[in-house]
């Protein structure tokens, strides 16, 4: 293979076994870390902030998150048994379940929400362990479409941190001049060094942006250290502190969110391994899920929310070439770092919303464009894939921008079809087992007898229009 296809095949500089030095690694390491870190802290203080049971409990519920994150994502890296993708896979706490969390929170209690989290994380693990009996349901198209619009959905998040208030719109500052310019420069800094640059400088990009960009907020005077003096030095993690109680409706709620992130979880997957040039193995795939759903059941016990693959690193791993499971592993232990030092933490949670925007609005547009990869360099778009990719998309991105649209069905159905991808990635593979053409499905594909087109005598394929 040769010219630009060949170019296509691989985008790493580090690839999953490389061991880059560790005077490398470890901002490497840190480099993930920020990419995810108000990401995975955010569930934890909303739900703190809305359900009453642990109004107070925030700052025990941030350091729990952080280290189940660090552990899972370590687990991820280098895999325990049957457990972990051996890819750089970085874990966190998942918004996904957030509002149905709350929800479940305010009408059982606390107990419940980590008792739902535990008793249903099995599905997840299940999904690991049968990959095989349905991986043909979740073809390059599917995966695509999938990482695509996790992309395309984190792209408001983005632009609503780099506007300086990831509460949206209604926040005081949102857009100012100086929130805007402190994006800007970290945006500017990150694809600079990105596409003018070679070697290290150009793999650290986002690392030096963001910290460019916090100096700078330091020399403007918008950077607020209260929550560090306040903050402890250490934290004991206490398994079990808000107990657990098991409401059946709460459990096949949380089920069937699992289902939603596993499927999150093999686009994420896929979108990592597609920047090396080939497709996530079938052992990956397991691996991953399995994790996500072992970690979730660990998290569960140390009062944490579900753990699932985070999206942005699959977009670090794409911009910055760096695939290296030692350098995701390295970032699993900062994150018990910042986890037990609770202090540490608060020094990185005190960044302005705006600076970590201006890295993550190229990272979320990244994972968009992996998910495109995958689909060019595996996918012949012809009339059935191009109208399933085209109906996904629409029917996706639809429900995220006119929500309102469901407005006439119960709460629980607005929460979940709300979501672009849980109806893109659902359409993407009801289409593609109901559409005639692909590998799998009921309906008539192109090797039925009777469909096949007939060779005509030049030797090129010609459907027969004969009635006969």
């Amino acid at each position: 293979m040769s010219g630009p296809e060949a170019e296509q095949q691989s985008v790493v500089l580090y690839d999953i076994e490389d061991k880059p030095p560790l005077g490398k690694a470890i901002p490497l390491g840190i480099q993930h870390v920020l990419a995810m870190f108000l990401g995975n802290v955010a569930p934890p203080l909303i739900l703190a902030g809305a359900v009453g049971s642990v109004t107070g409990e925030t700052t025990f519920l941030v350091q729990m998150a952080l280290i189940v994150a660090g552990v899972a994502t370590i687990v991820q890296a280098y895999p325990v048994g049957p457990v972990g993708a051996r890819l750089p896979v970085v874990m966190g706490t998942s918004f996904a379940f957030l509002g149905p969390l709350i929800g479940i929170g305010n009408q059982f209690g606390i107990a419940a929400v980590f008792g739902a989290s535990l008793l249903a994380a099995p599905v997840e693990i299940l999904m690991g362990v049968s990959f095989d009996r349905f991986r043909q349901f979740f073809p390059p198209l599917v995966t695509g479409i999938v990482v695509m619009l996790i992309g395309l959905t984190l792209i408001p998040t983005g632009m609503n941190y780099a506007a300086g208030a990831s509460a949206g719109p209604s926040a005081e500052g949102y857009g100012s001049f100086v929130n805007l310019g402190l994006a800007g420069l970290v945006l500017v800094v990150t694809v600079g060094l990105n596409q003018f640059f070679k070697g290290f400088l150009r793999v650290i990009s986002v690392f030096v942006g963001i910290v460019v960009g916090y100096l700078v907020a330091l020399a403007l005077g918008v950077v607020d250290f209260s929550a560090v003096a306040s903050a402890g030095w250490i934290t004991v993690p206490v398994p079990l502190k808000y107990g657990l109680a098991f409401e059946p409706s709460a459990v096949v709620t949380v089920a069937f969110l699992y289902i939603i992130t596993g499927m999150e979880t093999i686009g994420d997957i896929s979108g990592t391994v597609s920047a090396t040039g080939r497709d996530a193995t079938r052992e990956e795939i397991r691996g991953g899920l399995v994790a996500d759903g072992v970690m979730s059941v660990f998290g569960a016990v140390f009062n944490a929310l579900p753990n699932t693959s985070f999206s942005q690193n699959v977009g670090l791993v794409n911009f910055t070439g760096v695939a290296s499971r030692y350098v995701a592993g390295i970032g699993g232990v900062v994150l018990l770092a910042l986890g037990f030092v609770p202090k540490v933490g608060a020094v990185v949670s005190a960044m302005p919303d705006a600076v970590l925007g201006g890295g993550a609005l190229i990272l979320f547009a990244m994972i968009f464009s992996s998910g495109a990869r995958l689909i060019t360099q595996n996918v012949e778009l012809d009339h059935r894939n191009s109208t399933i990719l085209a109906m996904s998309m629409a029917l996706g991105l639809g429900v995220a921008f006119r929500p309102e649209i469901l407005q006439n069905f119960p709460s629980e159905v607005q929460t979940l079809f709300g979501s672009a991808l849980v109806t893109g990635g659902m359409a993407a593979l009801l289409l593609n087992v109901v559409f005639p053409g692909g590998s799998v499905g009921t309906g008539p594909t192109e090797y039925t007898a009777g469909l096949e087109p007939e060779v005509t005598e030049a030797g090129a394929g010609a459907p027969s229009v004969d009635d006969d």
